[in-house]
């Protein structure tokens, strides 16, 4: 004869299990969630590359959208995205890039050959900002509203699909999509 309480385990361990699935659920698995959405940005902490004056706190909060990219010269993504940022700068969307944990030189010389995208521009050489900012690699790209808060973070290439359907909405001020 079968005991009835010999079901309660399995029956226990079969809705820990869904629920834990059913919390695991994301729109887009393969984005990393971001705690800073609907957040002040964290502090800018940027030193100069080369001639570039790095931006600050004041330009990141200027009543502007605009995005906040983290690249690296030795980032192969990072130049796969390039063409793509360069298209939202000659559209006149204001990119501000972190050159992140770089050689300046090497960092320069990337600017040089593949075109200078930014409209404001700063080395994060120890990674200190992007750890601050919840960085996990290169490239990483956020939406920063005029007020400096976040409104949404992309990890990986900028892409046209990415740019199509997350981060032109922004841009253009519609409802922010869903935080990442």
């Amino acid at each position: 004869m079968v005991k009835p309480l010999m079901f309660i385990p399995p029956l226990i361990f079969a809705g820990l299990a869904g629920m834990f699935i059913w919390g695991m659920q994301r729109e887009d698995p393969s984005q990393l969630p971001t705690v800073f959405a609907g957040k002040p940005a964290p502090p800018v902490q940027l030193e100069p590359l080369g001639s570039f004056e790095p931006f600050t706190d004041v330009e990141l909060r200027d009543g502007k959208v605009k995005l906040v990219n983290f690249w690296a010269s030795w980032c192969a993504p990072c130049r796969i995205e390039h063409p793509n940022l360069e298209a939202l700068s000659n559209e006149g969307i204001p990119i501000y890039g972190v050159n992140y944990k770089d050689t300046p030189s090497k960092a320069q010389a990337f600017l040089s050959q593949m075109g200078n995208p930014y409209s404001e521009l700063g080395a994060d050489p120890k990674g200190q900002m992007a750890l601050n900012w919840g960085v996990y690699g290169v490239p990483e790209t956020f939406v920063v509203d005029g007020e400096g808060k976040v409104l949404f973070r992309f990890a990986g290439p900028v892409t046209e699909r990415v740019i199509a359907s997350d981060l032109r909405p922004l841009l253009e001020g519609k409802t922010p999509a869903p935080a990442q």
